[in-house]
């Protein structure tokens, strides 16, 4: 797939929709589908990216991925943008993750407006900052840095509110992912 946030066109131009079953075809021969699609959501810097490349086989899409093929999320660093630009790169993604979930796709990101999500992951505010920290000084791959921990807290005391509408909280994407696949496991018996 792209780098991440290599998005294709500027957020300001406008877009349509238009049939996406070639980009969603793309994801399918990479990424393993489901009977039940997921959404994870979390932060940026919780771990996604980390969890998303150590998977043994590839059940998870970074949300980024898939919402830059599909134009929901914009060239550039748009995080930085406006809070009127960033709510509506979001709600473009919720879009684009219904679409994902309803073909299978189990994708975890920190984009999100409106459409709840299946499990948050909140990390221990000591743990989260490290992982900025560590990410910023490694293997920088876009996203959240120390000098925006104000921002990621906004992000995730906004994030928590879905935990008050009954979704389940956890301290790892590890945790979530767990969670959910035991879901499908009960699903399955």
């Amino acid at each position: 797939m792209s780098e991440i946030h290599s998005g294709s066109l500027d957020s300001k131009v406008p877009l349509i929709f238009a049939d996406g079953s070639a980009v969603y075809k793309k994801f399918a021969k990479e990424y393993v589908t489901h009977k039940r699609g997921f959404f994870i959501l979390a932060p940026s810097g919780a771990g996604k990216t980390y969890f998303i490349k150590n998977q043994k086989e590839k059940h998870w899409i970074d949300g980024d991925a898939i919402w830059e093929a599909t134009n929901a999320h914009p060239k550039g660093a748009w995080w930085l943008e406006s809070i009127e630009t960033m709510d509506e790169i979001d709600q473009k993604s919720d879009i684009i993750t219904m679409q994902v979930k309803k073909l299978g796709f189990w994708i975890m990101g920190a984009s999100n407006n409106w459409l709840k999500p299946d499990a948050v992951v909140l990390p221990n505010w000591n743990t989260h900052k490290k992982y900025i920290k560590t990410r910023e000084t490694n293997t920088y791959d876009g996203g959240a840095t120390s000098d925006r921990l104000p921002q990621v807290l906004g992000h995730r005391k906004w994030i928590r509110k879905w935990t008050k509408q009954g979704v389940p909280v956890f301290k790892s994407v590890k945790e979530a992912d767990g969670y959910l696949v035991s879901l499908v496991d009960k699903e399955k018996s």
